[in-house]
């Protein structure tokens, strides 16, 4: 006899572009692990050829259709994709097939058939720097909200993300439900206890340390913290430091800010010693950011657009006071959950869970801006007893996110009828 609060067991088929390092790469990788303690998973990217930087116990498997050039062979690409993912879940008997990303969507949906169909949604449509041009009207316009209509469920990482999603493709709201990302609140805590090399623990010990984790990217608006740091060297806090956890298309151009701006910039990709002497560190990508992340004074989240930002809550699973943007979507909920998703920062506002600050942007804007974070960024390094109190209250919020209560959530979806 079958125990009844056990999940039945389903074939499940995760489709990904690929598996390098990003947010939704990890959260795709995340879910598979817990997903394969009572189902039988199996993972598939575009190409073979790509980096995997999650690797996975789930049987992995690639598309492997050669990308076409001009229109003609990116559409008999797209099209070979698409009969190839139908042939994977025939020959895998698939009950329920999840995307995560767009281009994955797509191929989701288009090669539906008796399974079960579930789009994961991680980053904002509306905000989303990427979607742009002609091409991306169409996207927006047309290929989303047609062919998102015909999902089983919609699963957006956020609350805001929802109403976004409602709201522009006019899709059903019965379709479309929220759940969360998940953070191993308990593995991030002892990943985090693991030592510094001397010379980078001597750096946190001897300076109030700012961090920040995440892809060098323009969505992510590092810049705009080199402006912050040096509009408070300017209002006299000189032992503040700057940390960076890792790498990205935008690395080049931080490094040539810091020097417009007069800032002393370290980087792991030369071979100078670390010194007291930098006012900012480029670390790169860590495979175990959280010991760095844990013994920093605070997390800072500088992202334009956000979906559910894995930095900032596994910055909160480390116990470190987070000040983040109050940028769609994400922040707001983690940080000020009991606000409407209207609420908008225009100045600093301590939350419940953490500091919601307003968006850095650039020019004109960040000229206004990064004085506020500024000054405020200073008084909190100043107030050991205020950085302590939202050193807890994080810590607290993110066991709302932790992988059981997460997971039930996904186990109850997976088992309701396709529509």
């Amino acid at each position: 006899m079958t125990n009844s609060s056990t999940p039945a067991r389903k074939n499940i088929l995760l489709l990904i572009p690929q598996l390098t390092y990003g947010g939704a790469e990890r959260v795709f990788h995340d879910h598979g692990q817990q997903l394969a303690r009572h189902h039988h998973v199996v993972e598939c990217v575009f190409d073979s050829n790509t980096d995997v930087a999650f690797p996975t116990a789930n049987t992995l498997v690639a598309l492997d259709v050669p990308a076409g050039t001009g229109l003609v062979g990116k559409l008999r690409s797209f099209v070979g994709r698409i009969q190839r993912v139908k042939q994977l879940k025939r020959e895998h008997r698939i009950d329920v097939c999840i995307s995560h990303l767009e281009g994955a969507d797509y191929l989701n949906l288009l090669s539906k058939g008796s399974e079960q169909v579930l789009l994961c949604i991680h980053n904002s449509k509306r905000h989303d720097p990427n979607i742009r041009g002609a091409l991306g009207w169409v996207r927006r316009r047309l290929l989303m909200p047609l062919l998102y209509r015909s999902a089983d469920r919609i699963v957006p990482v956020s609350r805001d993300l929802r109403q976004e999603l409602i709201d522009m493709f006019g899709l059903a709201p019965q379709k479309v439900q929220t759940i969360n990302n998940f953070f191993d609140v308990e593995g991030i805590r002892q990943r985090s206890q693991e030592p510094l090399l001397p010379v980078e623990q001597k750096l946190f010990d001897e300076h109030p340390v700012l961090i920040t984790a995440g892809r060098l990217a323009r969505e992510k608006n590092q810049t705009a913290l080199l402006e912050v740091l040096s509009t408070m060297r300017a209002g006299g806090q000189h032992t503040a430091k700057l940390v960076l956890l890792g790498d990205g298309p935008l690395r080049a151009e931080l490094l040539q800010r810091c020097q417009e701006l007069g800032l002393r910039a370290w980087q792991v990709w030369n071979e100078a010693p670390m010194t007291a002497d930098y006012d900012v560190y480029f670390l790169g990508f860590q495979s175990n950011p959280f010991q760095y992340i844990a013994r920093a004074s605070v997390s800072l989240l500088s992202s334009s657009t956000e979906g559910f930002p894995m930095a900032l809550c596994e910055a909160m699973a480390c116990g470190v006071p987070v000040a983040s943007t109050d940028c769609p979507t994400g922040p707001r909920e983690i940080l000020a959950p009991q606000t409407p998703a209207s609420d908008y920062a225009r100045a600093p506002e301590w939350a419940e869970f953490g500091l919601l600050l307003p968006l850095l942007g650039a020019g004109p804007v960040l000229a206004h801006s990064a004085p506020v974070w500024a000054a405020t960024l200073t008084g909190l390094l100043a107030n050991q007893q205020k950085r302590t109190y939202y050193a807890a209250q994080a810590h607290r919020r993110v066991q709302d996110f932790a992988p059981g209560k997460i997971m039930q959530q996904w186990e109850a979806l997976l088992n309701q009828p396709s529509t």
